[in-house]
Parts: C-alpha cells; sequence; structure tokens
C-alpha cells in the first residue's frame, strides 16, 4: 500500500508543472495546453467530413439518379473534379480571401496564405485551430460550385465546369464568405446574418446557375421531349446522404459541441421532414401520386431554407420554415422551366436559390424572441434585421450573375461551354469520358 502511495504522490509531482502550465494566458497565436477544446475540435473534424460526403456521395447520387443513363457518370466526375480542384484552391489562397485579417470589408488579407504560419493557432475567440475550421470551411467551398453542375448537366463541356468552377470559387464564393462569415462589409456594417449558408452557399450557388443555364442554352428537345431521371433509386439514396450530412453543415457551423449545435440540428431535421412531407403533399393534389423524386426534392428545399436561420430559431419556427420552403420552391420550378422555358435542369435556382433566399429573409421574422427565437443584436428589431437580410440577399444576387457571367464567357475563350449535338446525343459519359456508367451486355 505504502509503494502505491508513493508512486501516486510521484505522478502528482510529475503532473503539477503540466497543471501549471495549462493554467497560463495564451499570447497571440500561441497556443497552450489545456486551450484546445478536443471535444470542440473532434465535432468540427466530424463535422468536416459529414459535409464533404455530402458532396462525394451524396450530391452525385442525387444528381445522377436525375439524368438520364447515358449522363450519369459525368455527374459524378464533374461533383469530384470540382470538389478537388476548389479544395486545392482554398487551401492555397481562398481561405485567406475569405477569412483572413479584415481590412477593407471586402477581401480577406493575405496572412492565412497556404495556412502558413497556422500551427497550433486557435481561430479567434474558438477554442478550435485555424487548420480545424479551415478544413471545415473548405468543405463549404467545394459543395457550393458543385451544386451548380444540375444547371448545365447532358450538354457542358468538361474542360469549362473545371475551369469555369475554379475560378467562381474565388472570385464569387469567397469574397461573399468574407463579406457575410469573415468580418466584412454585410456583417459588420449592415448586420446581415447567415448561420450556415443561405446567402454564402445556397444564393451564391443558385443565382449563378440561372446564368449559367441561360448562357449554356436549352438541352436538345428541351421543353418538348420528356427528360425522365433513370434511378429515382439514386436520387433517393443521395437526398438520404445529403439530409444526414446536413447535420454536419448546420450544426458544425456552431464551431463548437454545445446546445447551438445541437438546436441547429434539431431544427436541420424539422425543416427537411416538414418540406418533404408538404411537396408530395403537393404532388398528390396536382398530379394524384406522392413521388419518390418529390419526397427527395422537398427534403433538400426544406434543408436549403431552414440553413440561414437554423441556428437562430425555435423548433417551431423550423417547422413553418420547411413548409413556406415547399410552398415557395414547388411553383418556382414551374415557373422557370414552362413559363421562362429556362432549362435549370435540375432545378438548382428553384430549389437552392429560392430556398436560400426564402430562408434568409424569414430569419428575420423568426428569430423574434417572442417566437421563441435567439432575439435581435442591441439596437436592432425585425424591420432592421429584414432589412440588413434583404441588402444581403440582393448584393450577393447580383454579384453572383454579374461574375458569373464575365467568368463563364472568360472561360468560353478557351473551352466551348458547351459539347457538339453529336456528342449531346451520344451522351457525355462516352463522349466526353470513354466510359459507360452501366454495362449492361
Amino acid at each position: 500500500m505504502r509503494k502505491i502511495q508513493a508512486i501516486g504522490l510521484a505522478l502528482l509531482g510529475a503532473l503539477a508543472p503540466l497543471t501549471a502550465h495549462a493554467q497560463t494566458t495564451a499570447a497571440p497565436g500561441e497556443l497552450v495546453e489545456g486551450a484546445l477544446n478536443s471535444g470542440d475540435t473532434a465535432w468540427i473534424l466530424i463535422s468536416s467530413a459529414l459535409v464533404l460526403m455530402m458532396t462525394m456521395p451524396g450530391l452525385t447520387l442525387f444528381y445522377g439518379g436525375l439524368v438520364r443513363s447515358k449522363n450519369f457518370l459525368s455527374v459524378m466526375v464533374q461533383v469530384g473534379a470540382i470538389a478537388a480542384i476548389v479544395s486545392v484552391l482554398w487551401i492555397v489562397v481562398g481561405h485567406t480571401m475569405a477569412f483572413g485579417d479584415v481590412t477593407n470589408g471586402w477581401l480577406g488579407g493575405g496572412n492565412l496564405w497556404m495556412l502558413l504560419g497556422t500551427e497550433n493557432v486557435l481561430r479567434g475567440d474558438y477554442d478550435i485551430t485555424e487548420r480545424t475550421f479551415a478544413l471545415f470551411q473548405m468543405t463549404f467551398a467545394a459543395i457550393t460550385p458543385a451544386l451548380m453542375v444540375g444547371a448545365w448537366v447532358d450538354r457542358a463541356r468538361f474542360g469549362w465546369v473545371v475551369g469555369f468552377s475554379a475560378l467562381w470559387s474565388l472570385i464569387v464564393y469567397a469574397p461573399v464568405a468574407h463579406w457575410v462569415w469573415g468580418g466584412g462589409w454585410l456583417a459588420s456594417s449592415m448586420g446581415t446574418l447567415d448561420f450556415a449558408g443561405g446567402i454564402v452557399v445556397h444564393t451564391t450557388a443558385g443565382v449563378s446557375a440561372l446564368v449559367a443555364a441561360l448562357l449554356l442554352g436549352k438541352r436538345q428537345g428541351f421543353p418538348r421531349t420528356l427528360m425522365l431521371p433513370h434511378s429515382p433509386s439514386l436520387t433517393m439514396a443521395g437526398a438520404a446522404l445529403l439530409w444526414v450530412g446536413w447535420f454536419g453543415f448546420n450544426g458544425g457551423s456552431a464551431l463548437a459541441a454545445n446546445d447551438d449545435a445541437a438546436s441547429a440540428i434539431i431544427n436541420t431535421h424539422l425543416g427537411a421532414s416538414v418540406a418533404a412531407l408538404v411537396w408530395i403533399l403537393i404532388e398528390r393534389f396536382k398530379v394524384g401520386k406522392s413521388t419518390s423524386v418529390g419526397f427527395a426534392t422537398g427534403a433538400i428545399a426544406g434543408l436549403a431554407t431552414v440553413t440561414p436561420a437554423a441556428g437562430f430559431i425555435s423548433p417551431g419556427g423550423a417547422i413553418l420554415i420547411g413548409a413556406i420552403g415547399a410552398l415557395a420552391c414547388f411553383p418556382t420550378i414551374q415557373f422557370v422551366k414552362q413559363k421562362l422555358e429556362i432549362d435549370d435542369s435540375l432545378d438548382v435556382f428553384a430549389v437552392h436559390g429560392i430556398g436560400g433566399i426564402t430562408g434568409s429573409l424569414l430569419l428575420a421574422v423568426f428569430m423574434h424572441p417572442a417566437l421563441g427565437g435567439a432575439g435581435y443584436a442591441e439596437g436592432a428589431g425585425l424591420a432592421s434585421q429584414l432589412a440588413a437580410q434583404a441588402v444581403g440577399v440582393f448584393s450577393v444576387a447580383v454579384w453572383s450573375a454579374l461574375a458569373t457571367t464575365l467568368i463563364a464567357l472568360l472561360v468560353g475563350l478557351a473551352f466551348p461551354m458547351r459539347v457538339g449535338e453529336d456528342d449531346e446525343r451520344e451522351g457525355l459519359d462516352l463522349a466526353s469520358h470513354g466510359e459507360r456508367a452501366w454495362e449492361m451486355d
């Protein structure tokens, strides 16, 4: 017994310097033992993996099931190539453009280029390192341009897709991320809020997708020829992966393993659930049947709509936002394709753009404390917050449209935007990649 006590005392003596060290205060840019929260870090790392799962394989299966079989593989390759090149660009320069030192409010400073000098450095007031934060934000940067693939399936040239998406991530996405999340002018001067990407992700991608669809033109046969999804089952599987991955997308945006993250996940799930149910109810009344593609599309619409508000609202607010999201996105699909005859093939603008915009505006309403929301900043109220949200949405939409037009046309000088008519008829799997997704022999 005395030997055990002696060993215990020796261990306590050895640990005493470590305990004292953990109680010291970290100098700026210095990480001391005990300052890093391993629980928060683990949650953000897991959330990063969940968001990457949304892109590959979630988005590839969701979009891939919606196209004709001869173009399934091309969708997967485009999404994968976009995620790969944007990830590299994000670490090299995108992260510092978005989250570098705030200078003029328009673009981040160059202090985080290639993440140099960020070893074991904490991110601002959070208990995670800069590299953990950069990893999480990299997955957002990767999925955002990949969402636009749905607007140009069946006809876009692969080289143009990669070149356009690379430039778009630096010219559109990174600056907007700085304006809203990086301490830029929309957040600091206007008070615009966006919990997890209704403006930064869904508005930019949705508006840009609509512009790209206009520039590319219609698929052969659109709108006269019926182009049915070749595999609704794959679309359902992809939607399921997106749904689960969205817990990391929204829950991880709390940047801590706490009640804010739990609330965001609850609201995310409720928004998706209600929107999916409302969507198939609308289908039941309009076409007589509730479809699997409708359920999947409704869920994604609900997820996009609740995303900007997920951390600021009550569960009741999430239920209402999910329902409103479905009611807003469903008719937009019909309007864009049937009235305007714009071939946004997989409804990126109608689902992500309208969903993100709607949720960004509704945020101002449902964050009211009387509705169980988080409440407004000091000196702000419903009217001022709604104005801030409207300015944010409008500014980002205009910038996305103008920049997308210029980037698309510029890249088109080096790589034609769309494939030839023969290649389009043959399908992009063979024409662009020399492979078939399915060998039926």
